[in-house]
């Protein structure tokens, strides 16, 4: 049995991959902001990133660290300050774990950190995007940069240091998949600007599949792209949900100066998105539930 700590375990993904922690025998904790015990954690300690404190005992007896904690990306305009959190909360969660694990002495056998596919920026290419590229030089690959450093800082204390670069995750109960299914709402779809930019999906199955795939497999080491496929376009997304909900999709797409106009800086997060190839994680082992967008949507609408 291992001691598992998970930070930003309190979404829906954290608890989904704390249940099938939990339900192999491991002892789940919870690192939160709250010092509310939420199933199926075992135990909760409280951090405060910002003023660098986290609750004494926290760290004890811990084997491995699933860093999850981040604001997120999409839910905010990208104000000077904005960023500053979306960074911090990514980075200094790290920076606060290494420091006090150092002070204590402690080693972990595995820190599986987080990451995105945004490392390859917001731009919309004829590339598909590897592991081993360096970060895109915007807001979105300097911000995973940053992010996977702070993980990599670690490894002279940890065995393995793990990142998952992951993709739009599709969820019935939150994230992306809400807001896509909201114009449907009203009986009608559409595409966002030229249609043509990448999703980089992965089923909430999925990306916590390859969690505990990267937990069991103690070769894996680095970064991983987690992308059920490598070519998905917004309007290809757009149509097939369509079809799953039965519901038409406007013939002219909303255009891109309306969405940068209400949403500023952040419309990168839907007017551009860079395929990425998956075919390390599968080399890994790793074999996706859902590869296929039809039967994901299905699975997630019914």
């Amino acid at each position: 049995m291992n001691t598992i700590l998970i930070t930003g375990g309190s979404g829906l993904i954290g608890r989904k991959l704390a249940g099938m922690l939990a339900k192999e025998g491991h002892k789940v904790r919870l690192l939160s902001r709250k010092k509310k015990l939420i199933e199926p954690y075992h135990e909760v300690f409280t951090w405060d990133i910002n003023a660098g404190i986290i609750e004494s005992g926290a760290l004890h007896g811990v084997d491995t660290v699933i860093h999850l904690a981040g604001e997120g990306i999409a839910d905010g305009r990208w104000t000077e300050r904005r960023k500053e959190v979306i960074l911090s909360s990514r980075v200094g969660g790290l920076n606060l774990i290494r420091r006090e694990a150092e002070s204590q002495n402690i080693r972990f056998e595995l820190v599986l950190s987080g990451s995105a596919t945004g490392w390859y920026g917001a731009i919309t290419d004829d590339l598909i995007h590897l592991e081993d590229e360096p970060p895109a030089d915007d807001f979105l690959g300097e911000t995973c940069r940053q992010w996977e450093a702070a993980a990599d800082a670690l490894a002279p204390i940890s065995d393995r240091v793990v990142k998952i670069r992951t993709g739009v995750v599709l969820s019935p109960k939150s994230g992306a998949l809400p807001q896509l299914m909201l114009p449907f709402k009203f009986y009608t779809g559409v595409v966002l600007g030229s249609g043509k930019q990448q999703i980089p999906w992965i089923h909430e199955d999925d990306i916590c599949g390859i969690f505990m795939h990267a937990f069991k497999n103690t070769q894996m080491q680095g970064s991983y792209n987690a992308s059920a496929t490598e070519d998905c376009s917004n309007r290809a997304f757009t149509e097939n949900l369509g079809k799953v909900l039965n519901k038409p999709v406007l013939p002219f797409p909303a255009p891109s100066f309306a969405i940068r106009l209400a949403f500023g800086e952040m419309s990168a997060v839907v007017l551009e998105g860079c395929r990425v190839s998956n075919q390390k994680i599968k080399r890994a082992g790793y074999a996706f539930k859902f590869a296929e967008l039809d039967k994901a949507l299905i699975n997630l609408t019914a």
